[in-house]
């Protein structure tokens, strides 16, 4: 596989710890490793760099001209094979900009990355997804149709990756150990919340050993804190709002197992291509299997710890950020990816 340059286009706030948990960076290490040249252009934070004034809002009016100028001026001057958009939402980004971007690089590949749900519901998405030569999804089936049907040349559907650099199973003191951890919000008010999952976490948050971050009025936690108090679970609990979705997980599932946490994972359908019950990971169907199962694990350690250890060293093998990052670039050389997950759609000819 020959070295590529590739051109990433997204939002990329300022450093700081909680970018260690972004998976945006997980794709430009892999990216890096396996020889490509990456170059990145941060379109909010040129935005409001190119802005004399404090407000986002007159950023738009006064600045967005000159940032797509630039913008254009340096993907001409680059020449990528690639332009990757981390997102298809990416703020402020208008559909004249990617018209003046695919006329700065018209030999280039434009792929997204889509990690947001329901494109249905936001027509800037749909637009600009429509206008990629490939988008990528983190969920498959009608989550790549509406994608399709949006007009997308290519829509093919990738998990998260990991990094078994940051992502590993760190030594930690009592005030990170649990029984039980969840870590994410209750409900979101744009998505119908699974009814499983309010129950579960209702229980949770008045069990003894449990803890919870980002829900129930408990405080969030972010950078390599939240790999500790993963690190610190006997349990994590994996489970998402909606569970009726084709491969999907939120990242909630690929932390945790990268971390060295014993998963116990809500069931989505054909889960078993990324990781095998009984073997990596253990899945359920509703509360109460949720509950026997923890009851079960949390008495018997030396089967929970193999299987923690089973899931962290497929995750690190199969997941890591440098094997993902070959497979887009077997998705944009080839058409195809090798995996037994993989999910591609076409436009039909």
């Amino acid at each position: 596989m020959r070295a590529k340059r590739v051109f990433i286009l997204g939002n990329f706030p300022d450093l700081s710890l909680s970018t260690l948990t972004r998976t945006r960076y997980y794709w430009i290490k892999g990216l890096l490793r396996i020889g490509c040249d990456v170059r990145v252009f941060s379109y909010r934070n040129m935005m409001v760099g190119s802005n004399p004034f404090r407000s986002l809002g007159l950023a738009r009016l006064f600045a967005r001209c000159r940032v797509n100028t630039m913008l254009s001026s340096q993907i001409k001057a680059y020449c990528p094979d690639i332009v990757l958009l981390l997102g298809t939402r990416v703020k402020d980004l208008s559909d004249r900009a990617i018209t003046a971007v695919r006329e700065a690089a018209p030999g280039a590949v434009f792929a997204a990355i889509e990690y947001d749900w329901l494109p249905e519901l936001d027509g800037i998405r749909r637009r600009i997804g429509a206008r990629m030569d490939v988008v990528i999804c983190v969920a498959g089936g009608s989550f790549l149709s509406r994608y399709k049907a949006a007009g997308a040349k290519r829509c093919a559907y990738m998990p998260w990756p990991c990094d078994p650099d940051l992502q590993l199973r760190y030594s930690v003191g009592p005030e990170w150990q649990s029984d039980i951890l969840f870590t994410g919000r209750l409900n979101n008010p744009k998505i119908p919340s699974c009814p499983e999952r309010h129950a579960i976490l209702t229980r949770l948050a008045e069990r003894p050993g449990a803890k919870l971050y980002g829900c129930h009025g408990r405080p969030a936690v972010s950078g390599l804190d939240y790999f500790r108090a993963i690190s610190g679970a006997r349990i994590a609990l994996s489970i998402n709002m909606v569970n009726d979705v084709r491969l999907y997980h939120s990242n909630r599932f690929i932390n945790n197992i990268a971390c060295g946490a014993f998963t116990l994972a809500r069931r989505v359908p054909d889960t078993d291509l990324l990781f095998q019950d009984k073997v990596h990971v253990r899945y359920f169907e509703g509360a109460e299997e949720f509950s026997e199962l923890a009851r079960w694990y949390l008495a018997h350690d030396e089967e929970r710890e193999r299987i923690a250890r089973a899931e962290t060293e497929h995750a690190h093998r199969e997941f890591n950020c440098q094997r993902m990052a070959r497979h887009l670039l077997d998705l944009v050389e080839k058409g195809r990816i090798d995996a037994p997950w993989a999910e591609i759609l076409r436009q039909d000819k």
